[in-house]
């Protein structure tokens, strides 16, 4: 009965223990509700991913009430990926959030950070696990609500500012999403999104449903921070709490992406997006600029959580490059970036977190000599950057391999070409904060520095350690991911 109910509970669990832990006035009793929760939820995760991968695609009903009449929660292979991702991450974070939270927020914020990351939690979750197109939007609503609370908690006073510039972003790409979906509803008269999928096709000759999908895709571009409409992340990235830039890093605009997939392949159908709409082409511009563009900004930043958040929108282009492509090949290259990226970017930025506890700053000058004080953290970031950089037997370099076969396979070489070229600028910018820290003499009061406590860590090395893992044995997140990309073109082709 419980394993027949997970997809509802993966949802309802966070979302009713959200309040708990604002009602908790004891910070270490809401931390460990929290706590309690993100293991429970990746429990949950791992289980369905078992469910999916044995039995296929889960189709559950919500109250009993029959599709499409009722919202129905719908997790094949892609979706089974993405609910493992945001589970790993959640989980994996909350251990490391206590001295981090305890060192960038005031005590009475406490129990209000752990609400809404929990709130977060439940909108990602429920953005991934939902069939219904309105569902999607009210879970879209519900994460990026909660965070902008959590951006605007950060230590400098510049994380309102952060948060304000994401509000207004994230206002606009909500209103495009729900106009494409009334949009849609109009014609078809149906949410439900494999119903959409079959009524579209009748209707998708008219301006209506063209002028639809170029509000979904602009709104949800938004959402992603898709070159060029990323200029919301930098700041958001730079100035939350340290423990909410790892988070939302590896999940948030990990979750856009999965939202265009699922509305590009699902909704909306291989042959109407990328042969009636040509969104393919304009996808890869747009990948290719952000790799390059960002890459080379990334490069000039003395503040390594903005060279890392401007780095986060170069590899997004990585994973918008091989969606472009539209083939099993290419999308199936895109989603196994999209899990990398997660768990390199994830641990970057908690390293990050490391540093500024015990340095009180992320630029690059106050870096000189770190090394000598704090040598697994730095270990720990010469790790993440190599797999970032894509480097043989870390994860990164699975996926950069996968990604320039896919490229070669539908004979576009000029993006292999890229990919080298911007592994070698991603290159340029680690070692700037590898140089500072290993290679340049110790400021006067380095000595005072020492190492982040276990509890930050152990975090930290468990994310470096998937990324190490992967890269020696990537076989089966391969093949989920193959999965995942043939379950999302089986879904368009039929």
């Amino acid at each position: 009965m419980l394993l027949s109910n997970l997809p509802a509970l993966q949802v309802v669990i966070p979302l009713v223990s959200a309040p708990v832990c604002l009602l908790l006035r004891n910070p270490r009793h809401a931390w460990a509700c929290a706590l309690i929760i993100s293991w429970l939820v990746l429990a949950m995760a791992l289980l369905l991913l078992q469910q999916v991968y044995t039995l296929g695609t889960i189709s559950y009903a919500i109250g009993a009430w029959a599709t499409p009449w009722g919202i129905e929660y719908r997790i094949d292979m892609a979706g089974a990926l993405m609910i493992l991702i945001i589970a790993t991450v959640g989980a994996v974070t909350m251990p490391y959030a206590w001295r981090n939270i305890q060192h960038e927020l005031h005590r009475k914020h406490t129990g209000v950070y752990y609400t809404c990351y929990l709130l977060c939690l439940t909108g990602l979750l429920g953005i991934v696990v939902t069939g219904d197109a309105f569902n999607l939007f009210v879970f879209l609503e519900i994460s990026s609500l909660s965070s902008y609370v959590l951006i605007s908690l950060g230590p400098s006073r510049r994380a309102l500012t952060a948060a304000y510039q994401y509000l207004v972003m994230g206002t606009i790409g909500a209103t495009f999403i729900l106009i494409g979906i009334g949009l849609l509803y109009m014609m078809t008269g149906t949410l439900n999104m494999q119903d959409i999928s079959q009524r579209l096709p009748e209707v998708a000759d008219t301006r209506t449903i063209r002028v639809a999908f170029a509000f979904v895709t602009v709104g949800v571009s938004i959402k992603l921070a898709l070159f060029p409409l990323h200029i919301w992340l930098p700041n958001a990235y730079t100035y939350a709490p340290s423990v909410v830039s790892a988070f939302m890093a590896a999940t948030a605009t990990k979750v856009g992406v999965y939202v265009l997939l699922r509305f590009f392949f699902t909704l909306f159908g291989l042959q109407f997006s990328f042969n009636a709409m040509h969104v393919g082409e304009i996808l890869m511009l747009l990948a290719v600029a952000a790799i390059l563009i960002a890459s080379l900004v990334a490069i000039f930043q003395d503040n390594v959580k903005r060279m890392l958040a401007y780095s986060s929108v170069a590899q997004i282009g990585y994973i918008i490059l091989g969606i472009s492509l539209a083939t099993t090949a290419g999308v199936s290259a895109g989603m196994l970036h999209l899990f990398n990226h997660a768990m390199i970017k994830g641990a970057l930025f908690m390293a990050m977190g490391c540093i500024f506890l015990r340095l009180g700053s992320v630029e690059i000058h106050n870096m000189h000599g770190l090394a000598r004080q704090m040598p697994w953290t730095m270990a720990a970031f010469v790790a993440g950057g190599l797999s970032l950089i894509g480097v043989p037997l870390t994860a990164g370099f699975i996926s950069k391999w996968y990604l320039v076969n896919a490229a070669l396979t539908d004979g576009y070489w000029p993006l292999a070409v890229l990919i080298l070229v911007s592994s070698l600028l991603a290159l340029i910018y680690i070692w700037r904060v590898v140089e500072a820290a290993y290679f340049h003499l110790p400021g006067a009061d380095m000595h005072k520095v020492r190492e982040a406590p276990a509890s930050m860590l152990i975090p930290t090395w468990l994310l470096i350690g998937v990324n190490l893992y992967v890269g020696l044995d990537a076989g089966l997140i391969t093949n989920i991911a193959q999965q995942g990309a043939a379950s999302l073109l089986g879904q368009a082709l039929q």
